[in-house]
């Protein structure tokens, strides 16, 4: 016998825990996983010695901006960030580009502009806005992985808020065709009452930005959330819990069967308020980074599966739009880049509280895989799976220099930072797509599709 690709480690994350293994890859699928020590030819092969051999990451909430804002990121470099972080799928949100992924039109768009540009594989889901209902059906048959919706104001004009009636009117057609609503859960209302109670404030203070975006703002929506898939037996993911009574209304929901599942971000894992400094507009986000007791609560939940998985929320933006220089979180864009970061980000948090690089593969590859509707070939390091291997030295440190990254803007909340956790070497399909200290090669991703197969549209 004779493969493409053989890789052998001593320390590969497989579904049955981390051991000695061989992973067998041929047409960019992993064949056979098998004995370490087993002797057969390939045409390549990479011993990763005491290294660790995972699944992929499979990151479900990234804004990549193109078109329309590709001065803000694009498709070339959000796939070179991906896969030097050690990412090999990731999931475009449906905002921020022009046009907005509300319509089969606009979803093939975006389809035509990351053609020829990405470095890792790529989905989409689409989105749910006032009035796109008729569309729904449409672009799920043209290969959106599920729907995104906001309950309060995104940020740009072109995806306003849906209401918790339009949510309700979405979700039946939702549950017949299996595509899961992820919702951006905090409530309008709540968070209006909360600004307008606020009076002057420092527009530089991160505390006054915080308590303009409340707990009870998550908690009330996710209330209306957990009720809303219950109603209609259908999937509802909460994206981005920030906060700690969020976390516990899941907890009892997942408890009750209700399908609801949820997700936290690297920053809301490493960070803490009271360590944002005034006028540091690089941590702006929505729901804003909340207090330590949070922070730890987002740990529990993720260690007794409350939380099912870790997106980066990857939203970058150009200094100017950060408010770099006045350091205004009032005018500042929300969102932060941290897509080449997160599986550091998060192993470094991790491995400090005894957690294992099993708990990180599933939280960052199996469990996103299964959301998107990818498990059967994206998240796993299992026969008939495709060859989406990242080989990382979890001993290693380093501090994050902004310059040496991957994305469009140098901009980070991380800068400085001791992160543990140093991706050697990415393969999407069985292709070598980052090694470190290497450039990169041509783009060789693929764009995914509810329905996707090998024979996909090559980008």
């Amino acid at each position: 016998m004779s493969a493409d690709l053989l890789i052998h480690g001593q320390r590969v994350v497989t579904p049955e825990g981390v051991r000695p293994a061989a992973l067998v890859v041929t047409d960019g699928v992993i064949t056979r996983v098998t004995d370490v020590g087993e002797r057969m030819g390939s045409r390549e092969r990479f011993d990763a010695g005491n290294l660790v051999v995972m699944p992929g990451l499979v990151d479900t909430h990234v804004h990549v901006n193109e078109p329309g804002r590709t001065e803000w990121e694009g498709f070339a470099h959000a796939t070179r960030a991906a896969a030097a972080g050690g990412v090999t799928t990731l999931v475009d949100m449906p905002l921020n580009a022009i046009p907005a992924t509300v319509t089969v039109a606009a979803l093939e768009v975006k389809r035509r502009a990351a053609v020829g540009q990405c470095h890792v594989d790529v989905g989409f889901w689409g989105g749910i806005v006032p009035g796109n209902g008729p569309e729904l059906a449409g672009l799920a048959a043209a290969g959106c992985l599920g729907f995104k919706a906001f309950l309060v104001n995104s940020g740009v004009p072109e995806f306003p808020a849906a209401s918790y009636d339009d949510l309700s009117s979405a979700l039946p057609l939702l549950a017949r065709l299996g595509c899961p609503l992820l919702v951006h859960a905090e409530d309008p209302t709540v968070v209006d009452r909360a600004r307008a109670s606020l009076g002057a404030v420092d527009p530089r203070d991160p505390a006054a930005w915080a308590a303009g975006r409340p707990p009870a703002a998550e908690e009330e929506a996710v209330d209306r959330l957990i009720d809303l898939a219950r109603r209609h037996a259908a999937h509802v993911h909460v994206v981005h819990v920030a906060a700690a009574g969020a976390v516990d209304r899941i907890r009892r929901a997942k408890r009750d069967g209700v399908r609801i599942s949820a997700e936290t971000c690297p920053h809301y894992l490493c960070f803490a308020l009271t360590e944002v400094p005034q006028g540091a507009t690089l941590f702006k986000c929505a729901p804003p980074i909340r207090e330590a007791h949070h922070r730890e609560r987002l740990w529990s939940g993720l260690a007794d599966g409350t939380l099912d998985l870790v997106a980066s929320d990857h939203s970058p933006a150009p200094p100017a739009l950060k408010r770099v220089d006045s350091g205004r979180f009032d005018e500042a864009w929300g969102g932060i880049a941290s897509l080449e970061l997160a599986l550091s980000v998060v192993w470094t948090g991790a491995s400090s509280r005894g957690h294992h690089v099993a708990d990180v593969a599933r939280w960052m590859a199996a469990r996103p895989a299964d959301l998107a509707g990818l498990g059967s070939r994206k998240g796993r390091l299992a026969a008939g799976a495709d060859a989406d291997i990242v080989v990382l030295d979890p001993d290693a440190t380093y501090h994050v220099d902004p310059a040496a990254l991957h994305h469009r803007h140098p901009l980070t909340p991380y800068a400085g930072h001791e992160l543990a956790g140093v991706v050697q070497r990415t393969y999407v399909r069985g292709r070598l797509a980052f090694e470190r200290g290497r450039p990169f090669g041509a783009p060789q991703g693929v764009l995914l599709s509810r329905a996707w197969t090998p024979g996909a549209t090559r980008t």
